[in-house]
């Protein structure tokens, strides 16, 4: 058997007020008469976030738009735009939820990498180092912060860049920053989390190393959507970390049949991440039914709602590319169903699940 030779990120800050100590994190990164660029997730605009920002020199801030989830066209347009504004940069940092988090990474790699981003979606093509890049999420769930890929949108796949020059070289954990998100993307965004435990800790590639994360970051999860009845700060401390040990534990496994489904539904739809993991684990009793139960206990709890008949009026021809996009999630359908998932989940069964979203 071959093992995984794991690469983490280099440095982690955690805690509340973290945010304050990025002007001295980030200060032995700076390059003579290079600029940090601030990726920072539009919904910043105009809030007080923005004046924090430790600015240096010709330093920029950029609204990262993430309406929706990044596509490669708009990392070649950002990282273009950078080459030919400044030639090249000190680094980059994200500042936002997983989409933010993703382009940052993906915009680091582009500084270095030829061609389009979408020549590295898949396992293992990155062939350079990116520039220096940072990550402060302001929203907890997706494990972005920790995770070795960045989830793209391209011209003909919805796939990441998994590799190992992905991690961020620095990640800062503050609480604090995500007091203010609105109250359903909290639930989709720390749904993500838990959905991504119950698929790492239920699947085939399952070890003790993602088990002992899993189980902590599903821990976490509970204590924060069932056990709480009101939401405190206590829930954005729990929340990040479960965030980052759920990103933990599927970097050593993988998820599976939720993720897989949602990826087609965003390629083909835009669904946003984590409501469309929702919208789909709300219909995968036959393969995670103890999970799903707890999932639907979850949602009543904190009175969200999660879309219904959004495939509803879709041609052959969309199933056709949605199915397409998820099938060729291979590690995600292996970790879910086995070595002969291929036997299982056939296009027919998986357009009927389609349908019923």
């Amino acid at each position: 058997m071959k093992f995984r030779n794991f690469k983490m990120v280099d440095y982690v800050v955690y805690g509340r007020g973290s945010f304050n100590q990025l002007d001295e994190i980030i200060a032995p990164r700076r390059k003579e008469g290079k600029p940090m660029i601030f990726l920072v997730d539009h919904f910043f605009e105009g809030r007080p976030l923005l004046s924090r920002i430790p600015l240096r020199g010709n330093d920029k801030v950029y609204a990262a738009d993430v309406t929706h989830e990044p596509k490669t066209s708009y990392v070649d347009e950002l990282a273009n735009h950078l080459k030919n504004e400044f030639g090249t940069v000190s680094g980059i940092v994200g500042i936002g939820g997983g989409s933010t988090m993703d382009l940052a990474k993906a915009v680091s790699l582009m500084m270095t990498n030829p061609g389009s981003s979408a020549d590295y979606q898949g396992w293992d093509l990155v062939k350079h180092p990116g520039v220096y890049k940072a990550g402060i999420p302001t929203l907890s769930g997706t494990g972005a912060e920790v995770s070795r890929t960045t989830v793209l949108t391209g011209p003909t796949r919805k796939l990441g860049m998994n590799s190992d020059f992905t991690p961020f070289d620095q990640i800062v954990l503050d609480p604090e920053l995500a007091a203010n998100a609105p109250v359903n993307q909290r639930f989709y965004t720390g749904m993500d989390c838990y959905i991504h435990c119950i698929e790492s800790l239920e699947g085939t590639y399952l070890n003790e190393f993602s088990k002992s994360y899993g189980e902590k970051a599903l821990e976490l999860c509970r204590k924060v959507f069932i056990e709480k009845n009101e939401w405190n700060d206590e829930s954005d401390d729990q929340l990040m970390m479960a965030s980052y040990a759920g990103g933990m534990s599927i970097a050593y496994s993988q998820v599976g049949v939720a993720h897989a489904v949602s990826y087609g539904l965003s390629y083909l739809l835009g669904t946003k991440h984590g409501i469309g993991n929702c919208i789909v684990m709300n219909h995968l009793e036959e393969y995670y039914p103890d999970g799903v139960k707890e999932f639907k206990r979850m949602v009543e709890k904190n009175k969200v709602d999660i879309p219904q008949g959004i495939c509803k009026g879709l041609t052959d021809e969309q199933f056709d590319k949605m199915i397409n996009v998820s099938l060729g999630m291979k590690p995600l359908w292996e970790n879910a169903l086995g070595k002969d998932w291929e036997k299982i989940m056939t296009r027919e069964k998986l357009r009927a699940l389609y349908e019923k979203l």
